[in-house]
């Protein structure tokens, strides 16, 4: 798959992600579905920060050559050297323990996500054309995958973003399962439900 159909397969699903914000106000993008869950505006945050401060960052630094420190002439491991070779990360679901450090903040509103996620779509159209002639020697270590090229890096994005598309899924379903079988404030069987308890 050449870097343009990754490309035109990205804003796809980019704009399948902008079209699914529509459907939710703000109160339900916050929503978690357990305490150690995201909410759907947390897994939009982590698609839009992790593509714009490390991705595609890390992108950056491959094209600057040799210039930085940062960058190295280190392979894949071999979880790194499966993933490429499947085009895809396995559909199974990855839980990290909730940290300041990588848990996502709640959105402040429905616009953020939405510029966020075109923010990104500009970015991945700008820096499309110069993947051609990027060295595939200059690499940036990923913690998983290894040392990652600018290609790589830029396919890693469109994988990470559909990916996600499970995860959507299943907070969906969630949402909707406990906005049908939530209890509503009131008395059930003489005893007060309070929103929240």
């Amino acid at each position: 798959m050449t870097t343009k159909e990754v490309l035109q397969r990205f804003e796809e699903t980019s704009t399948y992600y902008i079209q699914e914000l529509e459907r939710f106000n703000l109160e339900q993008l916050k929503q978690k579905p357990s305490e150690n869950a995201w909410s759907i505006g947390q897994l939009f945050q982590h698609l839009i920060h992790s593509a714009l401060y490390m991705q595609l960052r890390n992108i950056d630094q491959c094209l600057v050559l040799d210039q930085d420190p940062l960058v190295a002439h280190v392979g894949k491991t071999e979880d790194g050297v499966a993933i490429f070779a499947q085009g895809s990360f396995p559909p199974i679901r990855i839980q990290v323990p909730p940290s300041a450090q990588y848990t996502p903040e709640q959105p402040e509103s429905k616009e953020q996500l939405i510029q966020g996620l075109r923010t990104v779509i500009q970015r991945m159209r700008e820096i499309e054309p110069s993947l051609e002639k990027a060295s595939k020697q200059n690499t940036v270590s990923h913690p998983r995958f290894g040392g990652l090229c600018a290609e790589e890096w830029f396919l890693l994005i469109e994988m990470h973003y559909r990916h996600h598309l499970l995860q959507l899924e299943r907070l969906n379903k969630e949402l909707l399962f406990n906005s049908i079988f939530a209890p509503k404030e009131g008395f059930i069987n003489n005893i007060q439900v309070v929103k929240g308890s």
